[in-house]
């Protein structure tokens, strides 16, 4: 039986999909955690399927200065397997430890963020991105603009599998719109409250959109470090009755906000195929998304939902009344958006491209 180290930053929903659907395959699959964050990511247990490793990682953040006791005991856990491949990722973090190790085949996975934003940092996570990918046998990404960062950093582009990871269909699915009359519109936020997803660009432009229409609300999922400063933002500008804050919920729970919400709403400065956006197409709710690469992959303005000027508070809240006053225009759009999501973000039907994705690998070695 063919093994394979699953070697992963952290336990997400993301993770899961990829170990659940590992386990239904002839693959033997270890799962290897490089940290535990402090958020809870991801409440549900591994498939039984799944061995899980033990070794020095996995328990709490990391850094730089872990590197050396990580790398020692990554050689430990390889020499024990003996894996014929191991699908690592972030770039910059994961794949990273398994190239310094000089172990092949490497399938390399990028999150996005970390070949969008992360590998130009500075001269040292270049140098880790580059010589990561130099040291891959292929890589996966979730879009185009993965592919075209990707290609100019070193990799060759016959050696990308590109494939949005998709959502459960079944799950996020379209619902009634909650509006009532023209009395109140709700947006919904799930990105997580960091400068990278562009939260607090969001909380600005509400405060702007808010004071002009008395009924709207949102609905903001999630935590982060910028919580403090955005129950501010909110308090300021008169609106913190308006806005509801349910935390971190459950992957079971999920689905049932988007049903809650007229309109989705991200400002994230960065972006692949976010899953996120996925979900919001897949339940059938218009977006409104910054016009950033990724995002301008899924969006057609006037057909799924609206773009805004990335990091532009006031046309994302220009962007934003666009919406409440052209909201007869939601139902078709909810249509379009489910329909997309069918054509393109089904993760049952995307997922034999990462068992290609292992072919290719293992084929080359």
């Amino acid at each position: 039986m063919t093994r394979v180290i699953y070697f992963s930053r952290d336990y997400t929903n993301h993770d899961l999909r990829f170990l659940s659907a590992l386990a239904g395959t002839d693959y033997e699959v270890f799962y290897l955690r490089l940290e535990r964050r402090r958020e809870q990511l991801e409440d549900r247990p591994l498939p039984i399927e799944i061995h899980q490793v033990k070794w020095v990682g996995g328990t709490r953040t990391v850094s730089i200065l872990d590197g050396p006791n990580l790398l020692f005991d990554l050689r430990r856990v390889i020499k024990r397997i003996k894996p014929n491949l191991i699908h690592a990722g972030p770039i910059q973090r994961s794949a990273f430890l398994v190239a310094l190790l000089g172990f092949k085949p490497l399938v390399s996975v990028s999150w996005g963020y970390d070949l969008l934003h992360d590998a130009n940092r500075n001269r040292f996570w270049r140098f880790a991105t580059k010589f990561t990918l130099q040291r891959s046998a292929i890589l996966i990404g979730d879009c185009d603009t993965v592919r075209k960062q990707a290609v100019e950093l070193g990799m060759p582009d016959d050696k990308i599998v590109t494939f949005p990871w998709g959502i459960d269909l079944d799950s996020f699915t379209p619902g009634k719109f909650p509006s009532n009359g023209e009395n109140q519109f709700t947006l919904l936020s799930t990105r997580n409250w960091e400068p990278i997803y562009g939260v607090e660009i969001l909380a600005k432009a509400f405060v702007k959109a808010a004071n002009q229409f008395e009924g709207l609300r949102l609905i903001l999922l999630g935590n982060g470090s910028q919580a403090n400063h955005l129950r501010q933002i909110f308090t300021r500008g008169g609106v913190l009755d308006r806005v509801i804050f349910p935390g971190q919920v459950t992957h079971t729970d999920l689905p049932n906000f988007y049903k809650m919400s007229d309109l989705y709403v991200s400002a994230s400065r960065t972006d692949g195929s976010s899953i996120s956006l996925l979900e919001a197409l897949g339940s059938g709710r218009p977006v409104v998304v910054s016009d950033i690469p990724g995002n301008r992959e899924w969006v057609e303005p006037g057909i799924h939902g609206w773009w805004f000027k990335d990091g532009d508070v006031d046309d994302l809240a220009r962007t934003i009344l666009e919406a409440v006053n052209q909201r007869q225009k939601l139902s078709e759009m909810s249509r379009e958006a489910r329909r997309l999501a069918e054509e393109r973000a089904d993760w049952n039907k995307n997922f034999p491209q990462l068992l290609k994705a292992y072919e290719a690998a293992l084929s080359h070695e």
